[in-house]
């Protein structure tokens, strides 16, 4: 059965609709891509209109921004340390925005969404 962005089937009261017709293709939604830390692969998608979107399926690197130095840095993912998104994306190693991750440089938090921009941009936690 097809994922649909549509129409929900019940109104914030519980009234049920009824439906008069079937799924339209720009009501189509996709399975999350549930970026993990792995070696770096890209899938790519059409879209509306003929435009590209790129998945972020795997990666092992970051663009780091660290505050003091006001530099980027591409460092090494080591491992997903927080997840807010959700607390088993922790230790199945999956990166959302707003994740905390173990890079060489330190703990950074993602800023990007990489199920959706196809890059890992994040920005260094300053040590306390």
């Amino acid at each position: 059965m097809a994922i649909s962005q549509g129409r929900a089937k019940r109104s914030n009261t519980g009234k049920r609709f009824k439906f008069f017709r079937s799924k339209k293709l720009n009501e189509l939604g996709r399975k999350p891509s549930l970026t993990i830390v792995n070696e770096k692969q890209i899938q790519t998608i059409r879209t509306r209109g003929g435009n590209r979107k790129y998945r972020l399926l795997m990666a092992d690197t970051a663009n780091v921004y660290d505050k003091k130095t006001k530099k980027f840095y591409k460092a090494k993912i080591k491992h997903v340390a927080e997840n807010p998104a959700n607390r088993h994306y922790v230790r199945r190693n999956i990166m959302t925005k707003g994740a905390i991750i173990e890079t060489e440089k330190g703990k950074a938090v993602v800023t990007s969404r990489p199920g959706q921009d196809g890059t890992v941009n994040a920005v260094l936690i300053p040590e306390k």
